[in-house]
């Protein structure tokens, strides 16, 4: 009988350990076999009423056996990924019964994972860390608040710490203006807004560019994108509303400024009313089922097939929290 562990296409009609990436230890002499017929005396033989461990550590890529409880010490080293148990068995009416868990093992193996967890708690309380640990730790912590868009917390963990910003304040503000947009559901203007900020960028990562538009897709699907949301406006770029475009609609609000051309004064952009948007659904009804006035500007809370969601975590369809914060962004843009 032999144990052991073999990979995937291994031969099944030979003892593991004979055969190219096959392992094993034989129990009728007691040695281990590493891909070659010729084994190495590694241990006791064993038999009938035996109980033999194989136990595989992914830490150093080492196995050893025990035998009835004990440890034999490590049989192989440099063992290769995705490993599956074998068992071979040569004599006629052999029976083996295999344990991968489902009872407990001979084997005290929770204090061996325990003395391997003290090992390696052992080698990082040991390992030198160079120059002062406070300032690592405080760059980490800073290039986390960079990476993530947390321009304001950033800036003020900058100014405690006495040490400078590792990104722009602006490129971070932009970056999380980008992110607002794509969690809001306004695809169009996410990449519009990515097109302006970081020329050639989504022309050089086309996958990203490519993922993107199918987000818009859904988000028009889900009538939660700026084009689904405008009636029908759209930009040059990305054809989708964006504020600073003629477009009669901008950043999901209305304007009525066509429907009053005669008029020289400027008005403010307003909601429609329902007269108005029955009109307006007699010509797009292809595209668009129903509107109410509340749906002219991003609203906070979502509508989902006319019914208005209790609560909302943030993320639904596309319609979130972060349109107020839009608009802060915005102020805080303006003033850069």
């Amino acid at each position: 009988m032999g144990i052991g562990l073999s990979t995937q296409g291994v031969n099944l009609n030979r003892l593991p350990g004979w055969d190219k990436h096959s392992y094993g230890y034989h129990g009728d002499d007691g040695h281990s076999f590493c891909s070659s017929g010729t084994g190495q005396p590694y241990g006791p033989t064993f038999t009938t009423g035996d109980v033999i461990g194989c136990c595989v550590n992914l830490i150093d890529n080492t196995c050893f056996y025990t035998k009835n409880g004990h440890s034999l010490g490590i049989a192989f080293t440099d063992l290769p990924p995705n490993l599956y148990p074998t068992v071979g068995l040569q004599t006629p009416g052999e029976v083996v019964d295999a344990n991968f868990g489902q009872s407990p093992f001979v084997f005290d193996i929770e204090d061996y994972i325990r003395e391997w967890r003290t090992k390696i708690q052992a080698q990082i309380e040991r390992f030198p860390v160079a120059g002062d640990w406070q300032s690592i730790i405080q760059r980490m912590v800073s290039s986390y608040l960079v990476h993530h868009g947390y321009c304001s917390t950033a800036e003020a963990f900058a100014k405690s710490t006495d040490q400078t910003v590792q990104e722009e304040l602006a490129s971070i503000k932009n970056r999380q203006r980008i992110q607002k947009l794509v969690l809001a559901g306004r695809m169009g203007e996410a990449i519009e807004t990515t097109q302006q900020l970081y020329p050639n960028l989504l022309e050089r990562n086309p996958n990203l560019f490519f993922t993107l538009k199918v987000r818009q897709f859904i988000e028009m699907v889900n009538g939660t994108d700026s084009e689904v949301r405008c009636l029908g406006g759209r930009s040059p770029k990305s054809q989708d509303s964006y504020s600073g475009s003629d477009s009669n609609c901008s950043n999901g609000v209305i304007s009525n400024k066509s429907h009053q051309s005669h008029s020289r004064s400027k008005h403010q952009p307003s909601s429609l009313n329902v007269t108005e948007l029955n009109s307006i659904n007699m010509t797009m009804s292809q595209q668009i089922n129903s509107y109410t006035s509340n749906d002219v500007e991003m609203e906070t809370d979502h509508y989902s097939n006319g019914f208005a969601a209790a609560s909302s975590n943030g993320f639904l369809n596309g319609s979130t929290k972060h349109d107020n914060e839009l608009e802060e962004c915005d102020t805080e843009m303006g003033l850069l």
